[in-house]
């Protein structure tokens, strides 16, 4: 859909690793072994979660990343689901069939059943967008059939979510998105099909923008007046300002043909948007680094403003996924920067990249009890994945958790091996053990499963 299906891993904040790139000989289902985003815990600084085409990487300090199967997190195929991560560590996945969360670290996935507020059970119904507040409050909102759409927020730590607003049913949710600064206030952008007309003829689908400034009870719905769409008009609320929840970015898919898309901002809230940026290629993240700075990432090519989101110029670095943790830190992922096969790099200012991993070996599943999904079904898979990854786990010690490259604590062991799982130069600094294999060169690919 909105966001290539660009694969990269995020590693340690503390020492940033620098290993050596190996091309991924494995495909997942189809696919090459690509990842399409970081995600992090609220407030930490050092734990990452990393989406893939072959399911999820989790690591608790940024130095050990553990594989999850897609059979664990409860989907298949070529879909890729949306992701947040709760205030508790909570790992929440949107899909085809519901809600599927994790409060183990990712051992077990279970499917949120709470009632939809008067719109049946969660359990069944189609999500595509998560975000989540300062307060720590998730919102997430469904493309299903109608007309059982909307917004459904939990402030119990997704135990339970019930719908927000009046709200069309009738439309699908494309994007949710909070305020950083604002719990208060809450983006929503939606697509409604297509179909006969309720007083004749044909409707033509249309994009849809709504915004709340009372968490979520009720909607105004704002004009678009100006913005331009694709051939299908989908639009995604990209980022709000930290500072200013009145700064908005919105992205229309494919609104530049043939494969770029338009990226608008709105100085008041929504009301009104001007253009600034046409790119030649889909956006994958927009990020609000702070009060001049904004980032706009694209995997052809990334662009950077110092005023505020007014004009962008142009950077020589290809980001296939951006993100920004809580401490300001921005992650760009990269199939291929400056030729040497980084795919992970860090900015403090979006125009120095600081390579943080080329990647080359994965701990390993991530070791649960009997009874988890990720211990019965997983560590199965594990061997053949390794092998089409072209794993090297002979290449690290093992770990005392059974894992290839995790640390041993023996400063003359492979280990510490410099440019292999040394994060710092020194056997007393933090070792990077959870690294996996990719492509140096992948083609970019449109989330087109996604698209209803």
């Amino acid at each position: 859909m909105r966001r290539l299906a660009h694969r990269v891993i995020a590693i340690s904040s503390a020492g940033l690793a620098v290993c050596a790139l190996v091309p991924a000989l494995g495909q997942a289902n189809g696919r090459p072994p690509m990842t399409n985003g970081v995600h992090f815990k609220p407030g930490d600084t050092a734990g990452v979660i990393v989406a893939t085409t072959f399911g999820l990487l989790v690591s608790p300090d940024g130095c050990r990343f553990y594989w999850l199967c897609e059979d664990n997190i409860g989907f298949g195929g070529e879909f890729d689901p949306a992701y947040a991560v709760t205030g508790s560590g909570a790992v929440v996945a949107a899909t085809f069939h519901g809600l599927r969360i994790s409060r183990d670290g990712g051992c077990s996935f279970a499917t949120v059943t709470s009632p939809a507020g008067g719109s049946g059970d969660l359990a069944g119904m189609y999500f595509d967008a998560l975000d989540v507040s300062a307060t720590g409050e998730i919102c997430a909102g469904s493309s299903d059939t109608p007309p059982d759409n909307g917004v459904f927020c939990s402030t119990d730590d997704a135990v339970t979510f019930t719908a927000r607003g009046g709200l069309p049913p009738a439309m699908w949710y494309r994007s949710v998105k909070f305020a950083p600064g604002d719990p208060n206030r809450l983006y929503a952008s939606a697509y409604l099909i297509g179909g006969p007309d309720p007083d004749g003829g044909e409707r033509s689908p249309t994009a849809h923008l709504f915004r709340s400034d009372d968490d979520g009870a009720h909607w105004t719905e704002l004009p678009l007046a100006g913005v331009a769409y694709g051939s299908v008009p989908q639009i995604y609320v990209q980022a709000v300002s930290p500072s200013d929840h009145n700064l908005v970015f919105l992205q229309s898919l494919a609104a530049h043909p043939p494969l770029g898309d338009r990226l608008y901002r709105s100085l008041d809230g929504g009301a009104s948007f001007t253009e600034v940026l046409a790119t030649s290629d889909s956006l994958t993240g927009v990020v609000v680094h702070d009060a001049s700075t904004v980032i706009a990432a694209t995997q052809t090519g990334s662009f950077r403003s110092t005023d505020g989101g007014a004009t962008f110029q142009p950077l020589s670095i290809p980001l296939a996924c951006l993100g920004q943790r809580s401490d300001g830190a921005m992650f760009g992922c990269m199939s291929s920067f400056g030729g040497d096969g980084t795919a992970l790099a860090r900015s403090t200012d979006g125009v120095a990249w600081q390579p943080v991993a080329r990647l080359q070996y994965l701990t390993g599943a991530l070791a649960c009890p009997t009874g988890t999904a990720e211990h019965d079904t997983c560590a199965g898979q594990w061997p053949s994945v390794a092998v089409q990854l072209g794993i090297m786990p002979a290449a690290c010690a093992t770990g005392p958790d059974g894992g290839a490259g995790a640390p041993s604590g023996d400063p003359g062991t492979p280990a510490h091996r410099s440019g292999c799982c040394d994060a710092g130069g020194s056997p007393t600094e933090p070792l990077v053990t959870g690294l996996v294999a990719l492509s140096r060169l992948i083609a970019p690919r449109r989330r087109a499963s996604r698209r209803r």
